[in-house]
């Protein structure tokens, strides 16, 4: 089957990165506020500190964090599932990562009014 661009359904980069998603948002247990600095593993921006008390930085950590993470444990140690649960309405991910995040927690699909509860 020919996707729009003529290229095959899954042959585009898109379609085969490899995205983290922890079996429990239960087990994300990280930072909810103050200062973190990344490892270079997930990014290696040079500029890699930021402050989950400033509404920008969190959004810029999270989103970075969901698409670079190679394990569970780096998911684990850097997302908190409520914050997640508080900023996914507003965080930018490729579509492929937001589906299958949502996907296994339904509850990431509630209008953000409910999520704000």
């Amino acid at each position: 089957m020919a996707a729009i661009d003529g290229a095959t359904r899954g042959s585009r980069y898109a379609d085969q990165r490899h995205y983290v998603v922890p079996a429990n948002l239960a087990d994300l247990r990280g930072p909810a506020g103050g200062q973190v600095t990344l490892d270079r593993s997930l990014d290696w921006s040079g500029d890699s500190t930021y402050d989950l008390d400033d509404p920008g930085d969190l959004q810029l950590m999270y989103q970075t964090v969901l698409n670079q993470a190679a394990t569970t444990e780096d998911l684990s140690r850097w997302i908190n599932a409520d914050t997640l649960r508080r900023v996914w309405p507003v965080l930018w991910l490729p579509a492929r990562l937001r589906a299958l995040w949502q996907a296994r927690f339904t509850e990431l699909t509630a209008p953000p009014q409910a999520l704000a509860s």
